[in-house]
């Protein structure tokens, strides 16, 4: 079994997690109080939200395959105790309920001792998983042979319950018969036996080799971490975790990589989408098509392939601006005689790129995020700028950070390309729901300004 199959159906661990506990609340709380004269539709809304509000600040689902158990009571215990404040203060605020301890009390216990029976059983149930049938493991090497990368090793090899499975070392500045080659080999041997993880120890690595190990690594969405030595590291984006006493730093992942912060995203996605499929292109397909069929032949929308969500292919949609032709991996450029009449006022409003919230309602797409580029200028940037397949950690945009900000259509020289590609890394580390809604809000007050690259 490789890496890649070993580990795919890993991601779906926790947002199961998060779904059967949500299915526990509300089936106890229909249980519970019934009869207490409730709103249930409201309560249990209520329940949920709160649940998954302290979920989110207290990191309730962030459990690993290290996580030692008492940890995991620890936040058992807290969630509970905050979610069994909410519960009370609800009951205040209601004055035709009828407040019933017992029915408290009763719920309050049995989704305490029902969550946590589940997540222990899971979290144990994983380890004996891994154990008995070698599955759920992640392949891993180590950069460096020190002697915290040779506990690191024997830490992987004592406790198989982690789920770890250790492919060997490389090093520039040692040769020893364990070492199976050096940094430059390692690229090669990572991608070629699907390797999760790279360990990397910082007292053998330069600021260079780690820059570049850490650019390989983006690139090829793979996980690093760092083995804590003589030198020091800072940064906003390191978090230390602890395999019982062994301090291993990780580079974090952003906030859209939390299943709840998805979850908001997700939902803003559709309400957003849904307005504007039913208010506006309700009735501008039907008029744009009569005019984009009545200027020139062909199909109403314009189909393309563009790469999405960890690279995978999806169909971009808009409304045809463009004559008939062969060339739809080139941009368009200022003065295209490609450009139909109505193209180029559809174009100079962005109305072309009103389809693509269907995208958006099917979840290809979201509607802030990168915009989609073509294939070939992946092929042609990807290696070429800095952190610029990180932009598929998340789903593209219709709108994003760097269209507000000036760096919308034809790519005229690698500064511009460089330029978009800074500011959709910032968006990904920076990501807010207010900040989608200030894209947003610019993103309409540039169109009805008009902008210079809306060709």
């Amino acid at each position: 079994m490789t890496a890649a199959q070993s580990g795919r159906y890993s991601k779906y661990i926790r947002p199961i997690s998060i779904v059967s506990d949500l299915l526990v609340i509300s089936m106890l709380a229909l249980f519970c109080f019934n009869g207490l004269n409730l709103n249930y539709s409201t309560y249990i809304g209520y329940l949920l939200i709160s649940w998954g509000t302290i979920a989110f600040f207290i990191k309730f689902y962030d459990v690993f395959r290290f996580t030692p158990p008492v940890e995991i009571l620890t936040k058992i215990i807290k969630q509970g105790i905050l979610f069994s404040l909410l519960i009370i203060a609800f009951f205040p605020f209601s004055k035709e309920v009828i407040f019933s301890e017992n029915a408290l009390l009763r719920f309050m216990v049995l989704s305490f001792i029902l969550i946590a029976t589940s997540k222990f059983l899971l979290f144990y149930y994983l380890k004996k998983y891994r154990i008995i049938t070698g599955s759920n493991y992640r392949n891993v090497v180590i950069i460096g042979f020190t002697t915290e990368s040779i506990r690191l090793k024997e830490l992987f090899e004592e406790r198989n319950d982690y789920g770890y499975r250790f492919l060997g070392y490389f090093s520039n500045k040692k040769k020893k018969a364990e070492i199976l080659g050096d940094i430059d080999y390692l690229k090669t041997f990572v991608i070629d036996n699907q390797v999760n993880e790279i360990y990397c120890t910082l007292d053998e690595m330069t600021n260079d080799q780690l820059a570049d190990i850490v650019r390989f690594s983006d690139e090829n969405k793979i996980e690093i971490k760092f083995i804590p030595g003589a030198k020091e590291i800072f940064s906003k984006n390191l978090k230390i975790n602890y395999y019982e006493m062994f301090p291993v730093l990780t580079m974090q992942k952003t906030v859209l990589h939390d299943p709840t912060i998805k979850l908001i995203k997700r939902i803003f996605d559709i309400v957003f989408s849904l307005i504007i499929i039913v208010f506006i292109l309700s009735w501008v397909i039907p008029l744009l098509s009569l005019l984009i069929k009545l200027e020139s032949k062909g199909p109403v929308f314009f189909k393309q392939g563009r790469p999405g969500l960890d690279e995978k292919e999806f169909f971009c949609y808009k409304f045809r601006s463009m004559k008939l032709n062969e060339t739809t991996e080139e941009e368009a450029s200022k003065n295209d005689p490609r450009v139909t009449k109505i193209g180029r006022i559809i174009r100079k409003t962005s109305v072309d790129e009103l389809p693509q919230f269907i995208n958006v309602f099917l979840g290809d797409m979201s509607v802030v995020g990168p915009r989609p580029h073509l294939w070939s200028q992946n092929k042609s940037y990807g290696k070429k700028i800095n952190k610029y397949m990180v932009r598929h950690y998340i789903k593209p945009g219709i709108t994003g950070l760097a269209q507000v900000k000036g760096f919308r259509g034809e790519i005229e020289s690698d500064e511009d390309m460089r330029c978009r590609i800074k500011l959709d890394v910032f968006y990904i580390d920076n990501w807010s729901l207010i900040l989608d809604i200030k894209i947003i809000v610019q993103t309409v007050l540039n169109i009805l300004n008009g902008e210079k690259k809306a060709y």
